[in-house]
C-alpha cells in the first residue's frame, strides 16, 4: 500500500477477539466491489484534551527523565517504530491504525504552562518526541510542537527535540532563540541513506540526505544538533553506521547515538511480516542475527540490553560506534542545557 508502512491491522495484545481475513471467492472476476474496499485508508486525526502532558521515566538507557509527545500515533509509518504497541492502550491496532488513526493533544501548551506554574516544579530538560515524531505531517496543521516551544522560550526552560522531519526547520527562529541561552538541543534520526530501503522502512518520512541537510542548516544557525543512527538492523542498514555518522559530522553534528532494533510486543509480528513482503531472502538471516543479540529472543525489555543488545554482533556494533565517533570528533564533550534561567509563570519582578 503506497505510503503506508504496513498493510494490515493485526489484533493487539489486549483484544479479546481474533479477526482473520478469509477469501471466500466472491471477489474473483467482478468489478462491482464498493469503492472503499479498493481505496487506501485515509489519515484520521482526533483532537483530544489530555489530562497531563509531561511523562516521566527512570530508565538508565536514556539520557533524560522527562518527555512530551504532543501526538499519539505517527503518520510517518515507520515499520520499526517501538511506539506502535502503545496504540493497543487505545484499543487500536499497532498496525495500520497506528499510522492512520492519530490523536492530537490540543491542550498540550496549556498543560505545560500549568506544570511550570506549580510551586514545587524544578526544571529538568524535557525531550519532545521521545515516542512519536513531533514534526510528523499533521504538525503542519495543528502546530502543537511549535506552541510547546513558544512556552519553553517564554519561561526559559531547557528542551530537547528528537525528529526525522525537515519540518523542524520551520521553527528555526524559535530554536535559535532557545539555543542563544543554552536551552535547546536537537537530535535528528537518520536510519539509512539508501533511498529504496528508506521508502520501505519509513514511507512518509524525509529522505536520508534531506535529514543530513537539516543537520547542516541547524548547525549553521548555531543550534546544537546531533545524529541518532537508529535503528540499526542487521543485514539491512547495519553496514551504514559509519557512513551516517561521518556524514552527519561533516554537516556540523556534535553528538551521536545509535539503537539496535527493538521489537516489543506486536512489533515482532509486524516486522516479520514486513521482512516477508520486502526482503524474503534476508528474512531468516535478519531474525537470526537479532536473536543472537537478544539471548535467543527477538526482544529484551531489560535495562542495559534493550537499546544495545548483547553478543558478538552487538559488541562489534558498539566498538564501531565508538571508533567512528572518535574519528569524527563527536561526543568528545557534553555541555548540559541551562537549568538556571527558568522563569515560573506569573513570577513577579522588582523593577527598582
Amino acid at each position: 500500500m503506497a505510503g503506508r508502512g504496513t498493510l494490515h491491522n493485526l489484533d493487539h495484545r489486549f483484544s479479546g477477539l481474533r479477526i482473520e481475513a478469509v477469501d471466500d471467492g466472491w471477489q474473483q472476476g467482478i468489478d462491482w466491489a464498493p469503492e472503499f474496499m479498493n481505496s487506501a485508508p485515509q489519515t484520521q486525526v482526533h483532537g483530544i484534551q489530555a489530562r497531563s502532558i509531561i511523562s516521566h521515566n527512570q530508565s538508565p538507557d536514556v539520557p533524560f527523565s522527562r518527555s512530551i509527545n504532543p501526538y499519539q500515533g505517527c503518520e510517518h509509518g515507520c515499520i520499526y517504530c517501538y511506539a506502535r504497541p502503545s496504540h493497543a492502550y487505545l484499543e487500536l491496532s499497532p498496525g495500520l491504525d497506528f499510522e492512520t488513526k492519530l490523536f492530537a493533544k490540543l491542550n498540550a501548551a496549556h498543560l505545560l504552562r500549568q506544570a511550570f506554574s506549580k510551586p514545587g516544579y524544578q526544571p529538568q530538560t524535557i525531550v519532545i518526541g521521545a515516542n512519536t515524531d513531533p514534526y510528523q505531517p499533521i504538525e503542519q496543521q495543528y502546530r502543537l510542537t511549535r506552541a510547546l516551544l513558544e512556552v519553553m522560550l517564554a519561561h526559559k526552560h531547557p528542551v530537547g527535540i528528537i525528529t526525522k522531519s525537515a519540518m523542524v526547520l520551520r521553527d528555526l527562529e524559535l530554536l535559535q532563540a532557545l539555543a542563544s541561552e543554552g536551552l535547546c538541543h536537537v537530535m535528528v534520526s537518520v536510519t539509512t541513506l539508501d533511498e529504496d530501503l528508506r521508502r520501505k522502512l519509513e514511507p512518509r518520512a524525509s529522505t536520508g540526505q534531506g535529514r543530513l541537510a537539516v543537520i547542516g542548516k541547524l548547525a549553521r544557525a548555531g543550534i546544537p544538533v546531533g545524529v541518532l543512527a537508529a535503528p540499526m538492523i542487521p543485514r539491512l542498514n547495519g553496514s551504514e553506521l559509519e557512513q551516517i555518522i561521518s556524514a552527519a559530522a561533516a554537516q556540523g553534528a556534535n553528538q551521536a547515538g545509535y539503537i539496535l532494533l527493538r521489537l516489543p510486543h506486536e512489533l515482532t509480528q509486524l516486522f516479520d511480516d514486513w521482512l516477508t513482503l520486502h526482503y524474503p531472502d534476508k528474512r531468516q538471516a535478519v531474525l537470526n542475527q537479532l536473536k543472537a543479540s537478544r539471548e535467543g529472543r527477538l526482544n529484551s525489555p531489560a535495562f542495559g540490553d534493550r537499546m544495545r543488545g548483547s553478543g558478538q554482533f552487538a559488541e562489534l556494533l558498539a566498538q564501531r560506534f565508538r571508533l567512528i565517533c572518535k574519528r569524527s570528533g563527536l561526543n568528545a564533550a557534553h555541555t548540559p542545557l541551562n537549568l538556571h534561567a527558568f522563569i515560573r509563570p506569573h513570577q513577579q519582578f522588582e523593577l527598582f
